[in-house]
């Protein structure tokens, strides 16, 4: 049986092989799906995605599946008691992050906007096709990537400067960044095909 090509990025670790071969990449519009992601996405700031895809299960465990409504009523109490939490990590700034952008998103919702469609926006409603063959030709970050966290910075989200938010929109699809040898590539092309009008 051929080895399966994958980017050159991934690991020998089952659950990163796994993560890359059915999730990074496939776009993804449920708008609720994209506010976790973002705030998951923030917590990696310094650390490698792999050590939060270790821990999803417990953010989402911490932080009731990421449901704003919520998270958005957690005191100080409950921040205390999630810095006791070896499950996820055990940032002040970050925790406190993720019930600021809670608010941010309740605050843009609730005024009648569209999440979802507010981010798709930057890249046009449909994923970007890249073509790298390279993993050192990957950039960080995209004037796609700054235009969003300007705008994400301005209704009051944190933890989404433009590196972490170009991770954010290479993991949900709105960018393919597999490399064009990659497996991954192809299907996730045509996925593009089927975007949200």
């Amino acid at each position: 049986m051929p080895e399966i090509k994958r980017c050159s990025w991934v690991t020998s670790d089952p659950l990163y092989q796994d993560y890359h071969d059915k999730v990074w990449g496939r776009p993804v519009y449920d708008a609720r799906e994209l506010f976790a992601k973002l705030c998951l996405d923030g917590q990696q700031a310094g650390l490698s995605w792999l050590t939060i895809l270790k821990k999803q299960g417990n953010y989402e465990m911490a932080f009731v599946d990421f449901d704003p409504y919520k998270i958005a009523e957690f005191d100080q109490a409950k921040v205390e008691e999630l810095l006791q939490n070896p499950g996820i990590i055990r940032n002040r700034l970050k925790v406190n992050s993720i019930i600021q952008n809670a608010k941010a998103y309740i605050a843009f919702v609730e005024a009648g906007n569209d999440f979802s469609r507010f981010l798709w926006d930057f890249v046009g409603g449909k994923p970007i096709q890249n073509t790298y063959s390279r993993e050192d030709s990957l950039p960080a970050q995209t004037p796609e990537s700054e235009a969003m966290s300007k705008a994400l910075k301005k209704l009051g989200f944190n933890f989404v400067g433009p590196t972490i938010v170009y991770a954010f929109m290479q993991a949900v699809g709105m960018v393919n960044d597999h490399l064009v040898d990659c497996h991954c590539y192809q299907e996730c092309q045509a996925l593009a095909g089927s975007f949200r009008k």
